[in-house]
């Protein structure tokens, strides 16, 4: 497309000569502003979906990515045989019958505060990703039997537990709603504590055997809900589609992780198409950059551009000739901030670690000390839009500039030059 004597006149315009330095410079600008655009972009959108993920996997790390619950009622019967069914279903990866609800929590200090308790059975507990990792004393190994019980740090430093502690639960309200009954009450062992990272987990859920949440609420034979986790938890959807189909007609409910976070999800959503926008503004303002250096340089190189015509260039290798030189300078750009964004991004766990130790003092209070802890994670397709984009903006930067070089009339320029 461009010959070698349209590549060596591009050339020697893009170099500085001596009273030329300032369409130089303009250039230089012009390449660095599109190269930390598409750098920003790049590692923006990298820790937005880090921050996404990370969010996402410790709201559904202790819920489930979908739940099967009563219509009416807080009772499922017959679980065994639905969670059976459910297990042959394609795409899901787990099922988890559960037992749900709110407790008075008393420690053996006197401490009290309230509490979400969730029963379930110990093996399934123990196959939970986002609470192995997050043990930080104990040890799941020891949760079994019916008398044990699995508490956040936050609720434990609250109620000044320690490990071997004995909690007890209170349900304030009997079976049957008669209020003049005793409260039902049982005392557990603390086995192990964890921490996700989220306040609203560490310091208010709880985790009893399946078995001990079924005879606390009086659900002997049942259980409040089963959870379920699929492979894909972004899609989750096609399996909630094949889950209401193999329960048709049955007064069930099935909601999932993205209905029943629809704000938060939505929230992260807006955030990152926002970001996503503001930073390509940085890109539009950088080709605009493109526009006026490209433009100096023609109303510089008139005469040199009447003299090429006259010795026989035409106006489709002056119009190129242009073309090149805003190329060059956009998609070099272009390039620089795809090298510069990507190492960044693959390289952000040891240069958040410099910045750390730099600052000397957390970035962050420490309920929100697992934002220090995010992940940059590169989506491929992301960063191919992102230097699409740039590459499009930077070529279509250089063809007004560059049909303007080609429509230059010889005689006029030499004229007025």
């Amino acid at each position: 497309m461009f010959g070698p004597f349209e590549r060596m006149v591009a050339w020697r315009y893009l170099r500085a000569r001596k009273g030329e330095r300032f369409v130089s410079i303009t250039a230089a600008f012009s390449l660095l502003g599109i190269a930390l655009g598409v750098a920003a972009l790049i590692i923006v959108l990298a820790v937005m979906n880090g921050f996404r993920q990370d969010l996402i996997g410790r709201i559904i790390g202790l819920n489930g990515h979908l739940a099967v619950q009563p219509a009416s009622g807080r009772s499922l019967p017959d679980y065994a045989a639905l969670a059976e069914r459910l297990r042959g279903l394609p795409g899901v990866e787990q099922v988890a019958p559960t037992v749900e609800g709110q407790v008075l929590l008393t420690g053996e200090g006197g401490g009290a505060s309230g509490g979400l308790v969730r029963g379930i059975a110990p093996e399934q507990l123990r196959e939970r990703a986002v609470i192995a990792r997050g043990i930080r004393r104990g040890s799941l190994e020891e949760f079994q039997g019916e008398d044990t019980v699995v508490v956040g740090m936050r609720l434990a430093a609250r109620m000044g537990l320690r490990l071997q502690d004995r909690l007890t639960l209170v349900l304030p309200q009997a079976k049957g709603g008669d209020f003049s009954a005793a409260p039902r009450q049982r005392a557990f062992r603390v086995v192990a504590m964890y921490e996700v990272g989220m306040p609203e987990y560490d310091g208010r859920h709880i985790f009893i055997p399946l078995a001990a949440a079924q005879a606390l609420f009086g659900l002997e034979g049942a259980v409040s809900q089963i959870e379920l986790f699929v492979a894909d938890p972004a899609q989750v959807a096609p399996v909630t589609a094949e889950v209401r189909q193999a329960l048709a007609g049955r007064p069930l409910r099935i909601a999932d992780w993205q209905g029943a976070n629809s704000s938060v999800y939505a929230a992260v959503v807006v955030e990152r198409n926002v970001m996503f926008l503001i930073l390509t503004l940085i890109v539009l303002v950088a080709a605009f950059n493109i526009i006026s250096s490209l433009t100096m340089l023609v109303k510089d190189k008139g005469r040199d551009i009447a003299i090429l015509r006259t010795m026989g260039a035409g106006s489709g290798a002056i119009l190129r000739i242009f073309l090149l030189c805003g190329a060059t300078v956009g998609c070099g750009g272009t390039l620089i901030g795809f090298a510069l964004g990507l190492g960044i991004a693959l390289n952000f766990d040891a240069l958040r670690t410099g910045m750390l130790a730099l600052e000397g003092t957390p970035l962050f209070r420490p309920e929100l000390l697992y934002l220090t802890q995010l992940p940059a994670v590169v989506d491929p397709r992301e960063v191919a839009q992102v230097v699409a984009m740039g590459l499009i903006l930077s070529l279509a930067a250089t063809l007004y500039p560059s049909w303007r070089a080609a429509r230059i009339d010889p005689a006029q320029a030499l004229r007025h030059g």
